[in-house]
């Protein structure tokens, strides 16, 4: 009676954190979470870090087609990179982007790169874009424009002097693109020193990864649909690294926060806490991806549809895409990059290990040592035997509600 007794009590002594164990307790009689309620709540039954294998072929499929489409067909570049000439001249009532296009063909033989109406009511005005045009030919697309749309002044007078000429030089765009690179790389730098003082090296590298990552795709999907890439198109660019960073830095800190202490633990890995720490602010960045982009919807809405202004076009769509690659890859790519940077080496592989070799054990019949009494064995079988139960240092069910509960505070 007293061995009897005083056994789980010397067990508790041993394993002070089969305290926190719900083993014994079948898990297929407690009530089960919806896929969205856990979503919600961030239990840790979506997958991320375990499933990273797939997640890498994905990002690298991903950044596969985004290179191949780079090199294979190239960017569509804007006049401010091509160079070229605009002209400009105000719109009137009726005059439709197609009748554009045709005097501008009719009178030089070729077709314009772009023709589109800049903003709205009396302000409105017709751009053309074009690759560089002589006099001559610049005097004779005036005078067709002129004899067919009858342009008129401020003063509502028609005049062939409102419709103005300017050359666009390539080195424009250049110049702008080489100050963007200059900018981007001061970014990264100053980035990088900050997660690694703020958090730790792995994380930078993890962050660091995940923005070229967004650059990448980024500049492969305007590459694959054919956007055409102005000056506007590369500082918006720069604006969604920003974004992308601080969905990556809210995710860092939660995995800190879950990983503080573990290699003191035997119960969790690394890669199991910083899953957990994903699914706690999955609902976070979905919520704060959609937030971000109802606004550039609106933003292109109002410059394609109302306004006309392909500035804000251009803009808009970097933000977009930028956005929702940013988010995949601070939730799929930096994350599970980070656990394998630290499982690769270093104290958190020992802890790993040590873990999955605990569990080995306990699952082998660990229990049934030489010398162990006789009711300690037949516990062991019992517990065996209950349909899907687990042993204090194995991860959760998915969905499942906790059932244990701490007999004794931890210090």
């Amino acid at each position: 009676m007293s061995e009897s007794t005083t056994s789980p009590k010397s067990a508790s002594q041993t394993d002070p954190e089969s305290s926190l164990s719900d083993s014994g307790v079948n898990q297929t009689s407690m009530p089960q979470h919806s896929w969205l309620s856990r979503l919600y709540t961030g239990t840790g039954a979506f997958e991320v870090v375990g499933r990273r294998r797939f997640y890498y072929i994905l990002t690298g499929t991903i950044v596969l087609i985004s290179l191949l489409s780079i090199l294979v067909r190239g960017f569509t570049l804007g006049i401010d990179f091509e160079g070229g000439s605009r002209i400009q001249f105000p719109a009137g009532d009726g005059i439709d982007t197609a009748q554009v296009e045709n005097v501008y063909s009719e009178a030089l033989g070729m077709d314009p790169v772009s023709v589109q109406t800049v903003g709205s009511g009396s302000s409105a005005t017709v751009q053309i874009r074009s690759e560089a045009l002589d006099a001559a030919q610049v005097v004779k697309l005036q005078d067709a424009l002129y004899d067919e749309f009858q342009p008129k002044d401020s003063d509502g007078t028609v005049n062939e002097n409102v419709i103005s000429v300017a050359d666009v030089s390539e080195t424009w765009g250049g110049q702008i693109t080489q100050k963007a690179l200059i900018a981007l790389l001061v970014f990264l730098v100053i980035v990088s020193v900050y997660i690694a003082v703020r958090f730790e090296r792995d994380m930078a590298i993890a962050a660091i990864v995940a923005l070229f990552f967004d650059i990448a795709v980024t500049a492969g999907v305007y590459s694959l649909v054919g956007f055409e890439v102005t000056p506007a198109t590369v500082i918006g660019l720069l604006t969604i690294l920003g974004f992308s960073l601080y969905d990556s830095v809210v995710v860092f800190d939660k995995v800190e926060e879950n990983t503080r202490g573990i290699l003191h633990l035997t119960r969790r890995t690394y890669a199991e806490q910083a899953n957990l720490a994903v699914n706690q602010t999955l609902m976070r960045s979905i919520n704060t991806t959609l937030i971000s982009v109802l606004p550039v919807l609106a933003l292109m809405v109002v410059a394609v549809w109302m306004l006309g202004v392909g500035t804000l076009k251009d803009l808009a769509l970097v933000q977009l895409v930028g956005i929702i690659v940013g988010a995949y890859s601070s939730i799929f790519f930096a994350t599970p990059l980070l656990v394998t940077l630290k499982e690769r080496w270093g104290p958190v592989a020992a802890h790993t290990r040590k873990v999955l070799a605990r569990r080995a054990t306990l699952a082998g019949g660990g229990a049934h040592k030489a010398g162990a009494p006789a009711t300690a064995a037949a516990a062991a079988t019992t517990e065996a035997a209950v349909p899907r139960s687990r042993t204090a240092s194995t991860a959760p069910a998915p969905g499942s509600r906790p059932t244990g509960k701490r007999n004794k505070k931890r210090h």
